[in-house]
């Protein structure tokens, strides 16, 4: 299955629906292919698709590939979820969807933990009470910290 023209056929059909596409990933999984599509968008509430969106745009994608001739005759499975809380968050619309989340940041003077309170010019941080902002060219990449809470 060709990638450039899968993700021709999804782009349209994910869009209407006000999210994008993060990755796409097709690959061999025995007789089939495995055609992954990770997506990504403000939601309902700015912070992320929710589950209901991406139910929607699941049956939305598997009737655009059923109507299209992309995948051809050969049987694929089809998985489309979330970009993930494990994937590195590297532009601004990333960070501004995941505000009051605690984030590790990845700078070229080190890394800095704290919790994203805005997102606009600069990526605005608590960092133990204290307001930190950083500039955008500073910031590498950032990650998501898994936070368990009683």
């Amino acid at each position: 299955m060709n990638k450039q023209a899968l993700a021709g056929v999804l782009e349209p059909v994910v869009s209407a629906l006000n999210l994008e596409i993060d990755r796409l990933e097709v690959r061999k999984a025995g007789k089939r292919q495995l055609v992954q599509v990770f997506l990504d968008g403000d939601g309902e509430d700015g912070h992320g698709p929710s589950l209901d969106d991406i139910a929607e745009a699941t049956r939305a994608i598997s009737r655009a590939l059923d109507e299209s001739d992309v995948a051809g005759n050969a049987p694929y499975t089809l998985e489309v979820s979330t970009r993930g809380v494990n994937r590195a968050l590297t532009e601004p619309k990333h960070f501004r969807r995941n505000t009051g989340r605690l984030v590790e940041v990845s700078m070229p003077q080190g890394a800095v933990t704290g919790r994203i309170l805005s997102a606009g010019d600069e990526l605005l941080l608590d960092v133990d009470g204290k307001e930190q902002a950083l500039a955008w060219p500073d910031v590498a990449k950032a990650y998501v910290q898994v936070e368990f809470r009683e």
